[in-house]
């Protein structure tokens, strides 16, 4: 039983079937596919919404590869995460925050109660086993002296204030009889640590640090190994950019990761990189691919990774010795991809335009998955619409891609209305999906009022290599607003769209372009801009993330001004008249509120009809169910309102009926 609050009423009639803003967001979904060491089991994590708690669950659920049967391993009102089986499969250790923060746990797969195995004064970051299952390894930041805030009261000083995260290890045996803290194996101020992994002999630990925690430090990432024997600590990659994500060579020999190899101001693809083990020349082994590989084991037979192929997602193998790469996934959309210890079979989740996110097992020669969920089962008597990829031509030429979807009774001799869906990054990517609707814009019930939807992969999205990655380097906005109404403008060609009823919307980046097409198209009904910046001046001095502009745009505002005049949508807010919904979170640091609240006097000085919404306590991302049912619905009324000619939205005192109990 779960208490059911409807936030606006919103007039329109739909077909039996269609789900509602409730029903996407009670949608069960799995994620993760970590297979054990002998092949037995797959570990994976069931998301759910709970009401009562505001907030989503995840719990732990094991699937048994050579039967099949799956069954929900852990349970209760607290999410558990990041599984890891111990290398001889018979203990899962996992997170659980307990109040002080992430704890580890474990449990036997076979059953039985979990048992708590760190006690530590922070949240543990990332851990691992070592090679002989006997230790832990993990980190967690420092804790704060509470002398200074006791006499003082509390306060931060920018940019110099730190919690540098640390090595830490205990004995797994000593901890199955009462959790611990362990050893601290690093500190000081010198770095904090990110990512680890245990030498196959389990007498080192590679880790990848930064200089300190703060993001825009995030490209002075280097790779470190950490001699257990005496704690002492050598630097073994040192180039600039970022260099993370270290894995061992089987001989623990090399150590290869992820790497900028030396580019900062530029966004560009990763590479994977080798080292020796104590130093020496970096070599690079996928110059010769033209996306960016995410490495997830080193076997005998080559270093596994995943990479995106425009709207598909795959699984290789690389020779370190030759470079040589050979794709294994026959089927697109692979997700996360695991192997067993002898690398024969591998744990992977598959989604697709017709089918949610399941879960898999397959032998890796030979490709061949057998699905071992049922997910998708949930939506079987939903009226859905139907997902594709199209492409066009943009105003320079460029080849550009997005996600179109329609009614599965879609009429081409009608014209429709169109709502283009604009994604975050801008390095993200839009891929075909079974269900679209299910965070910040709920697509489906527009398509079920005959509407199309466009989601625009525009310049800079990942997937298509480093030239298009850069092609809105000094060009945000100008060139990604060519993308999206080249789009349109390719839709409206077909004489499948309804000119005076086309709509767009987006979030975080996305929502930069959607306000930069308020004030500089008139091709759009409505607009909806989500977390958006304005003014790239105010954005530049009050981000996390100030490098994030300067790798875009080139230089700061006081020396370049021109090119903040050109990308930022205050620029052309005189020929704004497009009616526009902002949304933003109260506590954004990523895009300080000051961008929606300029961008809505800008409009209400030139009396374009607007609203601005703040979501309280919300940071950049909106992250609880009641919260995002209040984002969806607000985005629902605005545009059924403006394009399909509803009753206009009240956001101030909408209807508001009394909770009722439903199943």
């Amino acid at each position: 039983m779960r208490p059911v609050l409807c936030l606006l009423s919103v007039a329109m009639t739909l077909p039996a079937g269609v789900p509602t803003i409730d029903d996407l967001l009670n949608l069960k979904t799995a994620r993760g596919a970590v297979i054990s060491p002998d092949g037995r089991y797959i570990i994976y994590g069931v998301s759910e919404t709970d009401w009562e708690q505001d907030t989503y669950l995840t719990h732990l659920w094991l699937a048994e590869t050579g039967s099949g049967r799956t069954w929900q391993l852990t349970r209760g009102k607290k999410s558990e995460s990041s599984p890891v089986w111990s290398p001889d499969s018979k203990w899962l250790a996992f997170t659980r925050n307990e109040g002080t923060g992430s704890q580890i746990f474990a449990l036997r797969p076979d059953g039985g109660e979990s048992v708590q195995l760190s006690k530590t004064e922070t949240s543990v970051g990332s851990f691992q086993w070592s090679p002989d299952g006997k230790w832990i390894a993990y980190t967690a930041a420092d804790k704060r002296p509470e002398a200074r805030k006791k006499h003082l009261g509390d306060y931060e000083v920018v940019r110099r204030d730190y919690a540098y995260s640390h090595i830490w290890t205990f004995d797994v045996s000593e901890a199955l009889k009462a959790p611990v803290a362990g050893t601290q194996r690093t500190r000081g101020t010198d770095y904090t640590v990110g990512g680890i992994a245990w030498s196959p002999d389990g007498k080192k630990i590679a880790f990848s640090a930064q200089r300190n925690p703060d993001l825009v430090q995030s490209s002075t990432a280097d790779i470190y190994v950490l001699t257990l024997d005496g704690n002492g600590v050598q630097k073994v990659v040192g180039q600039p950019g970022v260099d993370n994500g270290p894995v061992w060579s089987p001989d623990g020999k090399f150590i290869a990761f992820s790497s900028a190899m030396g580019q900062v101001k530029l966004p560009d693809l990763r590479r994977i990189a080798v080292v020796g083990a104590d130093g020496g020349v970096v070599r690079s082994l996928t110059d010769g691919f033209d996306e960016s590989p995410s490495i997830e084991d080193w076997k005998a037979d080559g270093i596994y990774f995943t990479a995106l192929q425009k709207t598909e997602g795959h699984a290789y193998r690389l020779d370190p010795a030759t470079s040589k790469i050979t794709r294994l996934s026959a089927t697109p959309s692979v997700n996360d991809f695991t192997l067993s210890k002898d690398g024969t079979m591998a744990g992977i989740s598959i989604s697709s335009a017709s089918q949610l996110n399941e879960i898999y097992v397959t032998p890796v020669a030979g490709w061949a998955p057998r699905r071992l969920t049922e997910m998708t089962a949930a939506v079987k008597d939903w009226t859905l619409p139907v997902s594709e990829v199209i492409s066009w031509k943009s105003r320079d030429g460029e080849v550009i891609e997005g996600v179109l979807t329609r009614s599965a009774n879609f009429d081409a001799t009608k014209k429709h209305p169109l709502l283009c869906v604009i994604h975050g990054g801008p390095t993200g990517i839009d891929l075909p999906q079974k269900v679209s609707g299910t965070r910040y814009y709920p697509t489906d019930l527009w398509a079920a009022r005959d509407a199309l939807v466009l989601r625009v992969n525009y310049r800079g999205s990942t997937g298509y290599g480093k030239k298009f990655l850069q092609l809105n380097v000094r060009n945000l906005g100008v060139g990604d607003a060519w993308d999206v109404e080249s789009g349109v403008d390719h839709l409206i060609a077909k004489g499948w769209v309804d000119e005076k009823k086309v709509g767009v919307m987006g979030w975080s980046q996305g929502g930069y372009i959607s306000a930069f097409l308020s004030a500089n198209s008139k091709k759009f009904a409505a607009i909806s801009v989500g977390a958006g910046i304005s003014n790239w001046s105010t954005y530049y001095y009050n981000t996390d993330i100030t490098t994030f502009t300067l790798r875009y745009l080139g230089d700061n505002p006081a020396n370049d001004p021109a090119i903040y005049q050109k990308t930022s949508p205050m620029t052309n807010i005189k020929m704004a008249s497009t009616p526009t919904l902002i949304q933003h979170g109260e506590l954004d640091k990523r895009v300080p509120i000051a961008n929606g609240y300029e961008l809505r006097q800008g409009l209400e000085d030139r009396g374009v009809p607007v609203e601005m919404i703040v979501y309280k306590g919300f940071g950049h991302g909106i992250t609880k169910p009641k919260s995002m049912r209040a984002v969806m619905q607000h985005n629902l009324a605005w545009f059924n309102h403006y394009i399909f000619g509803d009753t206009a939205p009240d956001f101030v005192t909408p209807p508001v009926p009394a909770e009722k109990e439903t199943k």
